[in-house]
């Protein structure tokens, strides 16, 4: 089949795959302003609405990003490269060193909201932990900024029997994080388990990571199992989609 016809295309999708042109041409770097709805009305002899559309599109596609009273701008933040396969090894978080500097590499990645708190976890949740009804999960639900912008919510369920006592309570969980505590339990994980999706966002989730409207969220829940298959953890994390990609590299 054919490309379909340029000309077929509504005009705000025309305007915006200009604009992306422009963008990755280098006509119009990280943090430049892209022209504004007036700017574009006049330019392509369109409606406001049109220009505004065209607009929306690049920042759904997190290309740009909209400042109140300001303007849209080409997006500057780097997104965060996810190497779903390597910051899970044993070596990493076995070492003391936490699973996510395999992904930050010398950016700072802060936790700027931190709970922990014990509580019946989703029945969901229970069953794959094994913890029967009635009984309580801890749970460590924390929001991780990198550059100043919110990049992921993650929410993380164990059994409070499994981590009674342990730094997996505190919020400090000490070199290694959860996983290392885990293993001086005699729970270490021996294999992980990921499921990923994506859909848009809660209102809550939207306000949390900062979200521009239309711009979808990509969830990934994560199993730690010890040995003989035991599931250790839960941890249910949204993504930012416009800050991530996920690269899973692995031998054929």
């Amino acid at each position: 089949m054919g490309t379909p016809d340029a000309g077929r295309q509504p005009k705000y999708q025309r305007i915006a795959d200009a604009l992306r042109e422009a963008i990755q041409s280098g006509e119009y770097g990280p943090g430049d302003r892209l022209p504004g709805e007036n700017d574009l009305m006049a330019t392509y002899e369109v409606a406001r609405m049109t220009a505004r559309q065209a607009l929306g599109v690049l920042q759904n596609e997190g290309v740009a990003e909209s400042r109140k009273g300001a303007g849209v701008f080409v997006r500057s933040f780097r997104p965060l490269r996810r190497r779903g396969i390597q910051r899970l090894a044993r070596s990493q978080w076995g070492e003391g060193r936490s699973v996510w500097e395999t992904d930050t590499e010398d950016r700072a990645l802060v936790v700027d909201q931190l709970k922990v708190t014990e509580e019946e976890p989703p029945e969901r949740i229970a069953e794959v932990l094994g913890i029967e009804a009635g009984q309580r999960a801890c749970v460590r639900s924390r929001r991780f900024v990198l550059d100043d912008k919110p990049i992921l919510l993650a929410k993380s369920y164990l059994s409070s029997d499994l981590v009674a006592g342990s730094a997996i309570t505190q919020e400090d969980t000490g070199p290694g994080g959860i996983y290392a505590r885990l293993g001086e339990l005699g729970y270490k994980p021996v294999h992980f388990r990921e499921e990923i999706r994506s859909r848009m966002p809660s209102a809550d989730e939207a306000q949390r990571l900062g979200l521009s409207m239309g711009t979808p969220v990509i969830l990934i829940v994560r199993t730690a199992f010890a040995d003989e298959g035991r599931a250790v953890e839960v941890n249910e994390m949204t993504l930012d989609s416009a800050s991530y990609i996920l690269e899973y590299d692995f031998d054929a």
